[in-house]
């Protein structure tokens, strides 16, 4: 069984997958992104999935595209941002080279707008934001291996800091 070379968990917005992109560009890997993985199998955004189905389908599917990515990807993962709600995601987690990317509220407003088409984000997304990560929080420090905080860099310099926490040498 492969494992990732890199795994990448934090809220939405904060470019898990640009920074997976660069990462494993700079590691001559391939970034695999398991929202897109979901969107791709279920051929319809997530948004669409949270409204048709509920959040209960949606976190079954990612579960599901989790372990799959974790069982066949070497190379860098970017998890979506409620992958680390399962305790059977978290236990597969386990041992492996996750960072948590973190920002804070106002970096979020920037990044998100916490207006888009988030479904967790509906109503009051400032309050909504600060609880999920509330909730969340733990759950990401509880993975990771390092946490690096993407405020006020580029994502250029946030995956310089990634490679940098985990010891990793760009080819």
């Amino acid at each position: 069984m492969s494992a990732p070379a890199v795994v990448l968990v934090g809220p939405m917005g904060v470019g898990k997958t640009t920074v997976g992109e660069l990462v494993a560009a700079h590691l001559g890997m391939v970034c695999r992104d398991t929202d897109a993985d979901i969107v791709a199998a279920q051929g319809r955004p997530i948004a669409e999935i949270f409204v048709d189905e509920g959040e209960t389908h949606f976190r079954a599917l990612e579960a599901e595209a989790v372990r799959a990515a974790l069982a066949e990807h070497d190379g860098v993962l970017a998890l979506g941002g409620g992958a680390i709600l399962s305790d059977d995601t978290r236990k597969l987690l386990t041992g492996l080279p996750v960072v948590f990317l973190d920002m804070g509220v106002a970096e979020a407003v920037k990044r998100v707008g916490l207006d888009t088409a988030r479904p967790l984000l509906a109503v009051n997304p400032r309050q909504k934001w600060r609880e999920l990560m509330e909730a969340r929080r733990p759950l990401y420090t509880e993975v990771a291996r390092a946490v690096v905080s993407t405020e006020g860099r580029t994502a250029e310099e946030v995956a310089e800091v990634v490679l940098d926490a985990l010891e990793l040498k760009p080819v």
